[in-house]
């Protein structure tokens, strides 16, 4: 928890949502999934994407409204369309797990425009 606060005091807004390893103090603080606009765009947050099987297609109908969902859990990146929706995740700049490399996810948005860069670290 206090580094998301130290986060939060030196930044630009800075908005999440708790995951399966988080500290019981921060799972307290932050939602499960989360909905944010940035520009004339909304962004969904979500932790745990759920199974593989059919991902891209229940995040679509989850986040109808959104013009993309990131989400974390695998490990794994993913930068993909999906119909409406970007579907992101940025793998991990600490935990690789399966991910051949340590990734993180840069995310421009330009008034309803989306440009998401995945960066190997």
């Amino acid at each position: 928890m206090q580094f998301f606060e130290e986060l939060r005091r030196i930044g630009p807004p800075v908005e999440g949502v708790y995951g399966n390893m988080d500290e019981p103090a921060l799972k307290e603080a932050l939602p499960k999934q989360r909905v944010v606009e940035v520009g004339d765009v909304r962004l969904a947050m979500v932790h745990d994407a759920g199974p593989r099987v059919r991902r891209e297609a229940r995040l679509a109908a989850r986040f109808e409204d959104c013009a993309a969902v990131v989400y974390g859990h695998t490990h794994v990146p993913q930068v993909e369309r999906f119909q409406h929706l970007w579907i992101l995740n940025p793998g991990s700049p600490t935990d690789r797990r399966s991910s051949p490399v340590h990734t993180m996810l840069v995310l421009t948005v330009q008034g309803s425009r989306i440009t998401p860069e995945l960066v190997t670290l």
